[in-house]
């Protein structure tokens, strides 16, 4: 059922089997066709079978930074997730789009599909927001088919096929080289978040969370500079978006400046939240990124500097 209250436990998908159909679409930004190419060899390696949306390649009429006009991005992803005979969805990118395309979704038919695995971020976090708000599907925050750190980066893809096909493997993220203790502290609680730009620009908008009550809150961005990210947290403060939240985990600031200015920003921030924080898990737009379920009971550890989940987030 939907999500309606304070974070709760959402309906995890079962986890992928070499076969499995997944679809490949472009909800958001342009796709290069030579960097669809390679994500989609990647699929294949993995024993998947991808189905690549009929629109993906598809240039937007009259606006450079969309990937086709907002009724095809729209399709595509609709089509993808209704098929009975797709197991999942990995967009090819995020970049900016997916709030244009929120509204267009059948959300009733989408709800009847079924559970079926998701994974992105980016622009993706309002993906992973209408999943579990209109669902109460779980998600995972991991890297997009055709983006930098899943071509690039071994460990981002070894992470991502492992949270695909055996995920109680990887129930611990941290602590990483660079992890730091904002906050002390443990605190027990739902995942959930991803781009904090995304996460502002929801909220006022039809079905958008209320707040983050009872979860374990996942941060990162890109291209803020610190008083941006300043703004966008007050902004969230400011609006009770914050209010009841058990912890915080920030992943990666990447392009955002000194990131001693953005550690003062966070700290000024979130601090008087008075909640365990954990700074530079390292998820999000980095050369390497891990997968982290959203919507899976998880425990933040801000003295150990880990996150440890419950069950894996897919069955």
């Amino acid at each position: 059922m939907p999500a309606t209250g304070p974070a709760a436990a959402l309906t995890r998908p079962r986890r992928l089997r070499p076969g499995d159909r997944v679809g490949v679409v472009a909800p958001s930004g342009p796709v290069p066709r030579e960097r669809l190419e390679a994500g989609v060899a990647v699929l294949r390696e993995w024993g998947l079978e991808p189905v690549v949306g009929a629109h993906v390649l598809e240039p937007h009429p009259t606006l450079g930074h969309l990937s086709s006009a907002d009724e095809h991005r729209a399709r595509d992803l609709e089509d993808a997730w209704c098929d009975p005979s797709v197991a999942g969805v990995v967009p090819a990118r995020g970049g900016y789009g997916m709030q244009r395309v929120l509204d267009l979704l059948d959300w009733d038919r989408m709800r009847a599909a079924g559970p079926k695995v998701f994974v992105g971020y980016s622009d993706l976090t309002v993906l992973h927001e209408a999943f579990a708000q209109r669902v109460g599907l779980a998600t995972l925050h991991g890297p997009m088919a055709a983006t930098a750190s899943f071509l690039d980066d071994e460990a981002t893809r070894d992470h991502l096929r492992r949270s695909l096909f055996t995920p109680e493997s990887v129930l611990r993220i941290g602590p990483g080289d660079g992890a730091r203790t904002l906050v002390p502290g443990r605190a027990h609680g739902v995942t959930l978040g991803g781009n904090l730009s995304l996460l502002a620009a929801e909220r006022g908008t039809p079905g958008a969370r209320p707040c983050a009550a009872g979860g374990i809150l996942l941060l990162e961005d890109i291209d803020q500079p610190p008083y941006s990210i300043d703004r966008l947290l007050t902004q969230l403060l400011r609006s009770g978006w914050f209010d009841g939240v058990a912890g915080i985990a920030l992943g990666s600031w990447t392009a955002c400046g000194e990131p001693e200015e953005v550690g003062v920003v966070l700290r000024e921030r979130l601090e008087p939240l008075g909640v365990p924080v954990v700074e530079d898990l390292c998820f999000g737009h980095g050369p390497s990124t891990p997968t982290l379920p959203l919507g899976v009971p998880a425990v933040l550890d801000a003295d150990a500097r880990t996150l440890t989940y419950d069950e894996p987030g897919l069955l």
